[in-house]
């Protein structure tokens, strides 16, 4: 058993049916709560998309990040065209005065280390490309019982990927994973699911994967699923 995991209440280990009758409760019915429910690419649907759209989701991900997302979203269109449409090569050959010229654009949400990751993040993107057939088939490819693991490469690799910005960039693209949100969070605490979670220790990340991929086994149910049914629990 992975540190930090306890699952065990009266001799009992906690089922994820026992949380989804809370989360049913909480919703008012099952047809509700699964209105919730975000949606899934499958691999093959992940590795179609063209790479400019997985930039411009981690691009969202980040100006999203501590800022409103609704000006955010709003504002998109125009980031589309300030970034050129994301496209990873374009993108990654942005020089400095480029960089400096967007700080400038009032259509925008102007940040200059959040403008700056986005060109990091085309290089990063273009450097995975190198090493796979696309930046895309190389998230398509990753596999789901194993998230923890691409949270941390986006965070190592790329740039402002850290906290719930690579996890929620890849929730945007449809690629199955959870999050660890506050709501997600409390739910593994207060259920004793976990009896403590650090989100920068990759050992607590490990034993949230852990538990996570239980009720994968038990449920059936997609990871995104099972996260946004614990958050309805608390």
């Amino acid at each position: 058993m992975l540190n930090g995991l306890l699952e065990v209440v009266g001799g009992k280990m906690i089922s994820f049916a026992s949380l989804q009758e809370v989360a049913i409760r909480n919703k008012g019915s099952l047809a509700e709560l699964e209105a919730e429910m975000p949606k899934v690419n499958s691999p093959a649907q992940l590795a179609r998309v063209s790479d400019d759209r997985y930039l411009s989701e981690m691009a969202r991900s980040i100006f999203r990040a501590g800022f409103s997302w609704r000006v955010v979203d709003n504002k998109w269109p125009n980031f589309e065209k300030a970034f050129s449409g994301f496209n990873p090569l374009g993108v990654a050959h942005f020089s400095d005065e480029k960089l400096e010229e967007l700080l400038t654009d009032a259509s925008i949400v102007r940040h200059g280390k959040k403008i700056k990751a986005v060109r990091d993040n085309a290089i990063y993107i273009c450097d995975v490309q190198k090493r796979h057939e696309s930046f895309a088939r190389f998230i398509a490819d990753w596999p789901t019982d194993n998230m923890v693991g691409l949270w941390l490469e986006l965070k190592k690799k790329g740039s402002r990927l850290g906290g719930n910005s690579g996890p929620m960039s890849l929730r945007l693209m449809g690629k199955d994973t959870f999050l660890l949100s506050a709501d997600v969070q409390a739910a593994l605490l207060n259920h004793k699911l976990l009896s403590s979670l650090s989100t920068t220790s990759k050992r607590d990340l490990a034993s949230v994967q852990a538990v996570f991929n239980r009720f994968h086994d038990e449920s059936g149910l997609p990871l995104s699923h099972i996260s946004r049914t614990l958050a309805f629990t608390v």
